[in-house]
């Protein structure tokens, strides 16, 4: 599985109704309101990249409200105290 950030900038009066319909896109596990740079985050789990890509430009992206999105694609790291991790892309 792949874990992608994608960081949203929303239109300010519909942000709770952005938020929503991120969060029923498929794809999307979590959704998150903020303050700062961005308006919302949202996670995104799949199982690969191209994936990732259709979840944004297909499903984010066209939520109405939002008016840009960045993504990041997230690695988990881990503790040097954690001796049974094991690191692998994409889990």
């Amino acid at each position: 599985m792949i874990t992608a950030i994608v960081l949203i900038q929303a239109d300010n009066g519909r942000i709770p109704e952005t938020a929503q319909a991120v969060a029923d896109t498929e794809g999307v596990t979590e959704v998150y309101s903020c303050a700062g740079d961005v308006d919302l985050i949202a996670l995104v789990r799949v199982r690969d990249h191209e994936e990732v890509a259709e979840v944004v430009t297909a499903g984010i992206d066209k939520v109405a409200g939002v008016q840009r999105t960045v993504t990041h694609i997230a690695f988990k790291s881990y503790s040097r105290a954690d001796v049974e991790a094991g690191f692998s892309i994409g889990e």
